[in-house]
């Protein structure tokens, strides 16, 4: 019996492809609208106007016809310290040096824009009629506007002279603005004399204080001195000596005399009681000699241990005249050491010495520079474009969130 035969299939690629899916055909999008102008926009072009053209055209207007000129003087100081070298330091060679102070600068800096310098000026030129020249009314931004008060006058002062502080090199430079080129060096001139006599004042205290405690020493170690000598006159007065010691050596001197004076009278004495009678006038005399001279010691002993005047003690009035001549000494000695502090006080106080140095002097102008009018406009027109740029960027970003 046969077995069927099965066909095979017809050998084909071993991996088939994929069955390829025909994709959808998009829709075509329709055509774009023409951009019409809508309210919003109206409303931006006229917030540009308002807020940016035409507070360019008023500050233009104002800039051109009715701010006035204004000149510029210009001055420029240093306090400068100004140490002298001395006799020994010129033989050593040691040169005399100048450098800045920046601790008197920093007082100048704050002293230039205190109320106290602005109230000296104004009584001295009328600060209020100089920067009033030009009617108030037609330039009230420029013009201070008077009779104003003291912190008004501080404030517009703080607009009219300009300060530039460079705390490295020390340098003060000021710009004073005014409506006349003479005023504006009148009011440069007169700043300059009032910081030069306030650095004055300061070194004049500084001064004062270096010597002030040596000065005192010295005042105390003359009083002392004084004192000493007052007491040691009115001892000698009281005692009616003016060395007990001296006075003791003397009286010492005189017992030692008559001690030997006692000495050759007992000689003389054996000598005739041994060569003559007993009934020898001169033994007699002799004998009378000797007890003279005894109670003479006796009595000259009894001199050294009191004054005869006081009563007191010779050992007690020498203790007390040796304690007030010590007094003394040590007040000469404690006198002359005050006074030589109080000269080397002095003598370092007047090597180092401030001053006010002027680099610039106060000029005089010859044409107005102040107020640079293309300069104002140009800051003027950016700050308002970015601040309109601003709120512009705020309404739009709250719109596109509601």
């Amino acid at each position: 019996m046969s077995t069927p035969q099965v066909s095979k299939p017809a050998p084909g690629p071993k991996h088939a492809s994929p069955v390829q899916i025909a994709k959808p055909i998009p829709a075509q999008s329709p055509t774009a609208s023409v951009a019409r102008v809508k309210r919003r926009h109206w409303a931006l072009v006229a917030s540009f106007v308002i807020m940016v053209l035409m507070p360019i055209g008023v500050s233009a207007a104002y800039l051109w016809n009715r701010a006035a000129d204004q000149y510029i003087s210009r001055v420029g100081f240093s306090v400068r310290t100004e140490e002298v070298s001395s006799a020994i330091e010129m033989l050593g060679g040691i040169a005399n040096l100048s450098g800045a102070s920046s601790t008197d600068t920093d007082i100048l800096y704050q002293f230039l824009q205190s109320q106290e310098l602005v109230r000296r000026i104004d009584n001295q030129l009328d600060l209020r009629g100089i920067w009033s020249r030009v009617d108030p009314e037609q330039d009230p931004y420029f013009a201070f506007r008077p009779p104003g008060t003291i912190e008004d006058l501080v404030e517009h002062w703080g607009r009219k002279v300009r300060i530039y502080y460079d705390g490295g090199t020390g340098l003060i430079d000021l710009d004073v603005l005014a409506f006349d080129p003479e005023d504006a060096r009148a009011i440069a001139q007169a700043i300059f004399e009032e910081s030069s006599a306030m650095i004055n004042q300061l070194s004049a205290i500084a001064r004062e204080d270096a010597i002030s405690y040596a000065r005192d020493e010295l005042e105390q170690a003359q009083t002392r001195l004084t004192e000493a000598r007052v007491a040691l006159a009115e001892w000698r007065n009281e005692n009616q000596t003016v060395d007990p010691a001296a006075d003791t050596q003397g009286q010492m001197g005189l017992v030692t005399n008559l001690q030997a004076q006692l000495a050759e009278a007992l000689i003389e004495f054996d000598i005739l009681r041994d060569t003559t009678r007993e009934n020898d006038p001169r033994i007699t005399q002799a004998e009378r000699r000797i007890a003279v001279i005894e109670e003479r010691i006796v009595a000259e002993r009894a001199v050294l241990g009191t004054n005869g005047s006081t009563g007191v003690a010779f050992a007690d009035l020498v203790g007390e005249y040796e304690r007030l001549v010590v007094d003394q000494e040590f007040a000469e000695q404690a006198y002359t050491a005050a006074l030589a502090a109080f000269d080397a006080a002095r003598n370092e106080a007047r090597r180092q010495s401030r001053y006010l140095a002027a680099h610039v002097r106060p000029t005089l102008a010859e044409a107005s520079e102040y107020p640079n009018r293309p300069t104002i406009l140009i800051t003027i027109s950016l700050l308002l474009f970015l601040i309109w740029s601003v709120l512009a960027l705020v309404a739009y970003s709250l719109r596109d969130r509601r």
